[in-house]
């Protein structure tokens, strides 16, 4: 008897339906094809084991199972739960008349309970679109998968509760999350916040322009400074959420199985890998491609704390993904997108024993060392920066005074409004949602100067000797803070603000 039963593969962020064709005939033998990988090929001693312990078995008859479409690679033990149901269904130990209705997937143990399984939410989107009633999968992807609607989602513990709800017609329980009304309140008020920090208002200042441009930004000072506690609290004050950003966010964590037990993610990511980190861990890839660190801090923030530490040629791998928003992975037999629109925030010591610039501190690097440190972050990564900071220690009378600080909501009030000005100039504009986003063009029609501006613009770039690309960003970084303060004309002094920011680009530096 041959029975299609149906599951689902996951490649990049989106899902591919999988026909699962069960056929049992005269014979002996056991064949799966479909190009499964190594853990589909072992699932039939779990589904053995599992049918065995609950009253079940697997005939002994010539079993042909095949995976369609045949030519794409299955992987993963996510499909047990849909080979069994479709060996017994095949085989009469089960009512079938309705399981093509429904998208099963779940990992089974000996004892036939059910295992999470990755990518829950892009399978839901997909069995949703292709007019499936229902998802059944483990009880822990449930609520990930029901924030989908129109599409039934039952979380179930033990494969004796899916069979007993085809055999017997007993009821599953449905999981069902009211998406909007979770999503807002949720929105509650990450753990760290700026009123925390003593002192560093220039610091603070610079946050809340990059914040509200989308510029990334880089911090540089000694060891101490609070370059990290300043960089950990950028996500608090950047605009909330909208629920399109959301479900964006909560896919692309679903497919690396991060969102178990949890429905849609509210807050912005904050991601914040180690130097030794390796390229294909960092943008992502592997024989079986999966989303790097750049693409779990989409819609959110990637920090680079010590950006000299990190390998030149991870960094460089960066470049791309910063300038287009999303990576491609490319493999001989397909290829995957994954989103990576992030604000980049990098840290560093100014050399190599952190205190160069510092009077009061001893000289302990060389110049050829310096230049060495420094040599390893290159010229077209930086171009990507447009706000470069120095951060000074604070000093022990700013450290010791009970004044409160200004809190994150009251600097993300002030970074929401200046963001709602730029969605409205861009509205016309296909995938420009903020000034970071502006390319040379744009530049020039959004960032227009009067005379006295371009003149001080001028002077300024020829005394302080700055480079050609800090130009552009000069000219975005000032459009920023006059939306900051809700002027439509950039005026002289968001000119001389902007100028400030370029540290890395002025002699001694980079020189």
């Amino acid at each position: 008897m041959l029975i299609k039963v149906y599951g689902s593969a996951v490649f990049g962020v989106e899902a591919t339906t999988i026909v699962v064709e069960v056929n049992i005939s005269k014979g002996i033998g056991y064949h799966l094809v479909g190009l499964p990988d190594n853990a589909i090929k072992e699932s039939n001693y779990r589904i053995a084991a599992a049918l065995e312990n609950n009253g079940y078995k697997i005939p002994g008859k010539k079993i042909t199972i095949n995976m369609a479409p045949a030519d794409l690679r299955k992987e993963g033990s996510a499909y047990d739960l849909t080979l069994a149901l479709g060996i017994l269904a095949a085989s009469n130990q089960i009512k079938s008349e309705h399981i093509d209705r429904y998208l099963i997937m779940g990992e089974l143990s000996l004892d036939g309970s059910l295992q999470p399984i990755t990518g829950a939410l892009p399978i839901a989107i997909k069995a949703q679109e292709e007019g499936f009633k229902g998802f059944i999968l483990p009880k822990e992807n449930a609520k990930e998968a029901a924030i989908v609607g129109n599409l039934e989602v039952y979380g179930v513990e033990n494969i004796k509760e899916v069979i007993a709800y085809f055999d017997e017609g007993k009821a599953l329980v449905q999981t069902k999350v009211d998406t909007r009304k979770e999503f807002q309140e949720s929105l509650n008020f990450p753990e760290f916040d700026f009123s925390d920090v003593k002192g560093q208002e220039s610091i603070k200042r610079c946050m809340e322009i990059a914040a509200a441009g989308g510029h990334n930004i880089i911090l540089i000072g000694p060891p101490g400074a609070g370059k990290t506690m300043l960089a950990k609290r950028l996500p608090s004050i950047l605009p909330p959420m909208t629920l399109h950003e959301a479900l964006e966010t909560t896919k692309i964590h679903s497919v690396v199985g991060k969102v178990k037990n949890m429905g849609l993610m509210s807050q912005r990511p904050f991601r914040n890998p180690h130097h030794t980190i390796s390229s294909a861990a960092l943008v992502g890839g592997g024989s079986y491609p999966q989303p790097g660190e750049i693409s779990l801090s989409h819609n959110g923030v990637l920090f680079l704390d010590e950006l000299p530490e990190f390998e030149r040629r991870v960094l460089e791998v960066m470049r791309q993904p910063m300038e287009d928003r999303e990576v491609t992975i490319a493999r001989a037999r397909f290829t995957v997108t994954y989103p990576s629109s992030f604000m980049l925030v990098a840290s560093m010591n100014p050399s190599p024993g952190g205190y160069f610039n510092d009077p009061d501190a001893p000289v302990t690097s060389s110049p050829l060392e310096m230049q060495r440190y420094l040599g390893k972050i290159s010229g077209p990564l930086l171009d990507r920066i447009d706000i470069h900071i120095e951060v000074t220690p604070v000093p022990f009378e700013k450290l010791s005074e009970d004044r409160k600080a200004e809190s994150s909501v009251d600097i993300r009030k002030r970074v929401t409004v200046a963001r709602e000005i730029q969605t409205k100039r861009f509205k016309t504009l296909e995938h420009l949602h903020y000034n970071a986003q502006m390319n040379t063009k744009q530049i020039r029609e959004f960032c227009i100067l009067d005379e006295a501006s371009k003149q001080l613009l001028k002077s300024a770039m020829e005394r302080l000797n700055l480079s050609a690309r800090a130009y552009d960003r000069i000219l975005k970084v000032a459009r920023t803070i006059a939306d900051l303060e809700s002027v439509e004309h950039i005026s002289g002094n968001h000119i001389s603000e902007a100028i400030q920011y370029r540290s890395l680009d002025r002699e001694g530096w980079l020189g």
